[in-house]
């Protein structure tokens, strides 16, 4: 069964990398938003399996904890898995108290800690 993946806020060349470490692993399709209104305008009209927020969003810099946070506040939305993006062990933390997954950073793209952590949500 083909996993379902909104990555929010990556710029071109992560984006490409993400895809490939995920695609190499699981079944999965991948989605991307580039702002806030468009995450939001996605997370409702379809459903998916895993979002994955950039810590710090491309297209303006924004801050993606701030997208976890409207996500936290949604009945509609709480619930989905959601993992930060970021090789800061602090944003990490900082994003669980706010109601994500531990996710990972770029630089652990293929580690095996990383597969095992996501498998819950894509295999």
């Amino acid at each position: 069964m083909t996993r379902r993946v909104l990555s929010v806020g990556q710029c071109g060349p992560d984006h490409g990398a993400l895809s490939r470490f995920l695609n190499s692993v699981f079944d999965v399709t991948i989605e991307t938003a580039t702002t806030a209104t468009e995450t939001f305008e996605r997370l409702r009209q379809q459903p998916y399996d895993l979002v994955l927020i950039n810590r710090k969003l491309d297209y303006d810099y924004s801050d993606g904890e701030e997208i976890l946070r409207g996500m936290q506040a949604d009945a509609q939305l709480k619930s989905l898995p959601v993992m930060l993006i970021s090789n800061y062990p602090e944003a990490q933390a900082n994003a669980v108290e706010l109601g994500a997954v531990y996710g990972f950073g770029k630089d652990e793209l293929g580690r095996s800690d990383v597969v095992t952590r996501l498998q819950p949500y894509l295999r």
